[in-house]
């Protein structure tokens, strides 16, 4: 903060008003974004005289000059940088302006401040026109250095941090980019499914979706409420319509008058009905409906077993037999029982999908949506990378350079296989053994995109028996057209293949892997009419950010973190 030795009111008289460039308001704010005035290449400097009004959250303040003014560090979200604001006690209440967290909403003049501080503008408040107070006793995020396990307990005020905003605006930043790419290319995104028939992954690890249990859980209240009618109610209420209909035939038979008539017809209607109702409530019975031994689904709200997805890989490959070119970015759930801090239950997956390409051109869309998302955030998320190499990982800057320019290894499975073996020999000592069929940890990925070559991976033709039913069989019939993308900091980045396009060959592969046929015949159709060669891939797009920011737990790269035990707000 600027050391102001002049009282404010001197200094105000001496700001020299001259010409400038206009800023740019909110188009739907009556505010200025901090971003415009700051993040300028003057540092804002050029608009020293002009008269505007900026909202935003107090980070730090402080009262000088015994109280008759205070210095202020606001900031609105726009950007890493705050904007320093001078408030004289004339214009309002200091002691209500200081806390960190009040919001302030106020107008007044941007002007230089004096030589030799580290600003290039301040602003000067005139008029205060909000103010959100803080009661500094009682706001849960203090002033001090937070842990991120600490904000993970306030996850309703953790945006307010430095760290959090910064993380938003970068995964801002590569969605963005990620959908700049696609469409840029000729892509269509679609929007798959969130509640799906189908495991995609074959794993079984998913979230379902029913309504059995609000069900039973409603009727069983009901039937403590008016239980069931009993045996003997149901034979009372029979007993009721076979008098009521003996009525309407004997007065049929005496040739009754009409009115009468219509007037036992309505009651033996009536009884019918209520004897439709009885039996039909008599039939209800507590608890989840069972058929046969097993849960009836054919009771649930789909008829089906339903799930939360795991991937919408399988639904967009039906586009993708049909325009071509498509892609889904959306979030997908795995009921995977892990603590980690690389598993989330909850998390967002770009999944496109390329027709009449084969597994080479997978693995150029793969490499090159990648560098182009690294470009992005060096070009237009730069201060928010900078503050990530200030605070959390000093090399984050430099991995997005060198994975943005460097052409990316690619090895075989068994190349990759043989690497790690030759390591083991020559000393390396790795937790999990290594041989041909295992699927790769993340300590062999890591080492491989590290200490060997030093720059992203590629490992193709993985062993089918690790890999999913829908990866296309190579010729040697053991192995798949799988790649991997594998990246410094997380690992595996991308998983990708060029998808089975033979009927006979894909049906086999499902019934190997021990799946039923019957959700997946919609699958096996695109085989069937007009099969055409496809791949594709999927991002995790929460490790994409933990490898551009250097932030070590996954927790913290996605707003509402969903984990086992947690699912906050």
């Amino acid at each position: 903060m600027a050391d102001h030795t002049a009282p404010p009111s001197d200094q105000l008289a001496a700001t020299t008003l001259v010409s400038a460039p206009t800023v740019k308001k909110h188009q739907f704010s009556d505010r200025v974004l901090i971003r415009s005035i700051v993040s300028r290449p003057d540092g804002g400097a050029g608009l020293a005289g002009q008269r505007v009004r900026v909202g935003g959250w107090v980070k730090t303040g402080r009262e000088q000059g015994k109280g008759s003014f205070a210095f202020l560090e606001v900031n609105d979200g726009s950007c890493p940088a705050n904007l320093q604001v001078i408030v004289d006690a004339a214009v309002a209440d200091l002691g209500q302006l200081v806390p960190t967290g009040t919001s302030v909403f106020v107008e007044g003049l941007l002007k230089n401040p004096p030589e030799g501080t580290k600003q290039k503008i301040e602003f000067r408040v005139e008029k205060v026109i909000d103010v959100g107070t803080v009661d500094p006793a009682k706001y849960p995020i203090p002033k001090t250095k937070l842990t991120l396990e600490f904000l993970r307990d306030r996850i309703h005020f953790r945006p307010r941090t430095n760290t959090i905003s910064a993380v938003a605006r970068i995964r801002n930043a590569l969605a963005f980019a990620t959908h700049t790419f696609f469409q840029e290319n000729g892509f269509l995104y679609i929007h798959t499914p969130i509640i799906t028939t189908s495991d995609c992954e074959g794993a079984g690890e998913m979230f379902q979706v029913t309504t059995l249990i609000t069900e039973a859980e409603r009727l069983d209240k009901e039937l403590i409420m008016n239980p069931s009618p009993s045996e003997a109610d149901v034979e009372a209420a029979k007993l009721v319509v076979k008098e009521k209909g003996e009525a309407v035939s004997k007065l049929k038979s005496d040739k009754a008058g009409k009115e009468a008539i219509t007037a036992a017809v309505a009651e033996l209607t009536k009884a019918k009905e209520n004897l439709a109702k009885l039996e039909e409530r008599s039939k209800l019975k507590p608890g989840i409906p069972q058929k046969d031994g097993k849960i009836d689904y054919g009771q649930d709200f789909f008829a089906r077993q339903a799930f939360l997805t795991v991937s919408g890989q399988l639904q967009v490959e039906t586009y993708a037999c049909a325009v071509s070119n498509v892609y889904t970015f959306g979030p997908t759930f795995r009921a995977e029982n892990s603590h980690t801090s690389r598993h989330l239950a909850e998390f967002w997956m770009v999944e496109p999908e390329i027709a009449f390409a084969d597994l080479k051109d997978d693995m150029n869309c793969a490499e090159a949506y990648v560098k182009f998302m690294c470009h992005w955030l060096l070009d237009k998320c730069f201060d928010d990378m900078e503050f990530m190499a200030k605070n959390c990982d000093k090399t984050c800057i430099d991995r997005l350079r060198m994975v943005a320019s460097t052409p990316f290894e690619r090895i075989s499975y068994t190349e990759a296989v043989e690497l790690l073996q030759d390591a083991v020999k020559e000393g390396k000592k790795f937790e999990n053994a290594v041989e041909w069929g295992i699927d790769l940890a993340s300590e062999h990925e890591r080492y491989l995109t590290e200490v060997k070559f030093q720059k992203p991976v590629i490992v193709y033709n993985y062993p089918k028996g690790i890999k999913a039913f829908y990866m296309r069989v190579n010729d040697d019939s053991k192995t798949v057209a799988a790649m991997d993308v594998l990246v410094p900091k997380v690992g595996e980045l991308i998983g990708g293949s060029q998808r089975e396009e033979r009927y006979d060959i894909i049906k086999e592969r499902i019934l190997e892997m021990g799946l039923p046929l019957e959700p997946y015949e919609w699958y096996l159709d695109l085989r069937r009419f007009g099969t055409v060669k496809h791949s594709g891939f999927g991002l995790g797009f929460e490790r994409m950010i933990l490898f551009a920011t250097g932030i070590d737990n996954i927790r913290d790269v996605i707003p509402f973190p969903r984990y086992p035990g947690r699912a906050d707000l």
